[in-house]
């Protein structure tokens, strides 16, 4: 359901909230995402441009969080790379349809539910999680 880029955009933002105000590199985001380099570039100036992501140039320079995780959602994040596309008219543009047909008034509804699902989880959340199961790490025996 989710664009590659809003995953790649997720993987960034979840690795950026695990570095405690340490900038990475893009070529860091793109080894420890699993994320193609010129790909995660794109997603980062996304991510800049929509405020969530800062980038500071020079030595020690790289990406941070420009929010804290507790302020960054997953809608957030996929909000500024890949928006859920809602349906608001007829997609097939027929002109009787004054109003959404069954089948696309409930997709629309499935749609808003996956947006408010995503708006109640913060990446903090996720770093908090009690799952054994770290965010883009292995786990070791």
């Amino acid at each position: 359901m989710l664009s590659k880029t809003a995953e790649y955009a997720l993987r960034a933002i979840v690795f950026l909230g695990g570095q405690a105000n340490r900038p990475a590199s893009a070529d860091i985001l793109s080894k420890r995402t699993k994320t193609p380099r010129r790909y995660m570039h794109r997603v980062l100036q996304d991510l800049v441009t929509a405020g969530l992501v800062e980038s500071r140039s020079g030595p020690g320079g790289g990406y941070q969080l420009a929010l804290p995780p507790k302020e960054i959602t997953i809608l957030d994040v996929i909000n500024a790379v890949a928006p859920i596309e809602r349906i608001n008219a007829c997609p097939l543009g027929l002109k009787s349809h004054t109003e959404l047909c069954p089948l696309h008034r409930e997709l629309d509804k499935a749609y808003a539910a996956t947006e408010a699902a995503f708006q109640k989880v913060t990446i903090k959340k996720l770093m908090d999680s009690t799952s054994q199961i770290v965010p883009l790490c292995e786990i070791g025996n």
